[in-house]
């Protein structure tokens, strides 16, 4: 069967020169002229005049020399062409291709830029920047790596009595005296000022086109993660409540662990040449993470399930943030993130890689496992609730809408904040501030406990 490095063709053609092209642009391959789209051989005309018109077609065209081979069988013959790699770029008519999968693509962009340099041997985190400056760089995120390589100990005290200057050149942050890309991504306050669409934006969504609420977050690579991590587990993160005998329970959709790992993977790993930032897509039954920066040509979606040595799109970058003692340097990452979330007692995340883009999905189980239960009792509660408030309660104190709603959210989960009473109901926290007053007033509603810690508890 056809695979990455094996191509089948009928009879020769011009055009597929560009197989050739591609072939040598990756991982080098063979096509085999004289043969159908399903492995079968089939007469090939002028056998004895490709075998020499090819190899200097070939030459004069792409520039490579490629091994043209005459197979003989029982009665049967056909012709091989076997490409190696090649150490330099190859194009044909101008264009480079490159060969994926049983697929052949047009390099264009961001992807054509990552494999010239990939060829000469660079990565795009080492190119430099010449209107940004060392004064330009954050004082607080040169603290921040400090602190964080001390106490991975990837770093001493003594390595890091340097000047900033020359904390750059020890970390290879510097070329000829001006600032690299990864040097701007890892220690300036707003990189997103030099380089498009390297911050973080995060949504709320309820369903794929009803977006709630958002945020967009920038900041230094050495400071990013945490801020991302803050921000999903306070704002965009509810807790499953549950009891080990008296002691309170919240269960999240994904442990800390993983998830700033998965965080990681995406902020070290992108492409950020296309401009494109990493989106957070939460929802209550999942959290996906997309980021534009596809898997590297050597390893596929099931490698990556396995042990397997890391590749590092952004060198310089990956470098830096194991110095803090965040990620390995052994391609533990996806390991580390499943094995969290078994620990957990969640599913493992699914992973996706498509065109550009890589998709990390994670399963909130405990929403999904509890999501049927706690309807039912939501109907119970509602019916319940909303008879007691609207006809007995109703009757005798006038309870208006939005107070109705705050009970209902309030007998549904007693732990419920103000801020989850406001994007449940659309509300400002204002009005969820002063209905509840009302209620108060009302004696329908108390307070038990502190504001953090405490519940709300119903008095009818």
């Amino acid at each position: 069967m056809e695979t990455q490095t094996v191509e089948w063709k009928s009879k020769w053609e011009e055009k597929y020169l560009k197989w050739i092209c591609g072939f040598a642009n990756a991982q080098g391959g063979t096509i085999e002229i004289g043969k159908n789209d399903n492995g079968n051989i089939v007469p090939l005309k002028e056998l004895k005049k490709l075998l020499t018109d090819l190899p200097n077609n070939i030459n004069n065209t792409l520039g490579i020399i490629a091994d043209v081979n005459h197979i003989k069988g029982n009665k049967s013959e056909y012709i091989q062409i076997v490409v190696k790699p090649s150490p330099t770029a190859v194009t044909y008519k101008g264009i480079a291709y490159y060969r994926t999968g049983t697929t052949l693509q047009e390099l264009k962009s961001s992807a054509l830029l990552e494999f010239m340099m990939k060829k000469q041997g660079i990565t795009w985190d080492s190119t430099t920047i010449d209107n940004v400056t060392l004064q330009d760089l954050d004082s607080e995120s040169f603290r921040e790596f400090r602190k964080k390589a001390i106490k991975s100990g990837r770093l001493s005290s003594d390595d890091l009595k340097v000047t900033d200057e020359e904390l750059l050149d020890l970390l290879g942050l510097r070329v000829k005296g001006m600032l690299t890309v990864a040097a701007v991504l890892l220690f300036h306050k707003n990189p997103e000022k030099f380089i498009l669409g390297s911050y973080v934006k995060i949504g709320f969504f309820v369903n794929d086109s009803d977006l709630r609420y958002q945020d967009e977050v920038y900041g230094s690579l050495v400071m990013l993660p945490d801020k991302i991590i803050e921000l999903l587990y306070l704002k965009y993160f509810k807790g499953w409540i549950t009891y080990e005998g008296l002691i309170r329970v919240e269960n999240y959709p994904a442990p800390h662990e993983a998830m700033r790992e998965a965080v990681l993977n995406a902020l070290i790993h992108r492409d950020y040449t296309t401009g494109i930032p990493i989106q957070i897509k939460v929802f209550d039954d999942k959290i996906i993470i997309f980021n534009d920066g596809k898997l590297p040509d050597e390893l596929t979606i099931e490698e990556l399930l396995k042990t397997h040595r890391s590749l590092p799109r952004n060198k310089l970058i990956a470098n830096t943030i194991y110095k803090t003692g965040l990620i390995e340097q052994w391609g533990r990452g996806i390991d580390k993130i499943n094995q969290g979330c078994i620990e957990y007692g969640q599913e493992i995340p699914s992973y996706e890689s498509r065109g550009n883009e890589f998709k990390v999905t994670f399963k909130n189980t405990f929403y999904i496992e509890n999501i049927q239960a706690t309807n039912n009792q939501k109907k119970n509660v509602g019916v319940n609730v909303g008879v007691n408030v609207g006809v007995n309660v109703g009757v005798n104190v006038g309870v208006k809408k939005t107070e109705q709603a705050i009970l209902m959210l309030i007998a549904e989960n007693s732990y419920i904040t103000q801020e989850e009473m406001k994007l449940k109901l659309g509300v400002e926290l204002r009005t969820i501030e002063r209905n509840i007053a009302k209620l108060k007033e009302k004696k329908l509603l108390e307070r038990v406990g502190s504001d953090k810690d405490g519940y709300w508890r119903l008095k009818y």
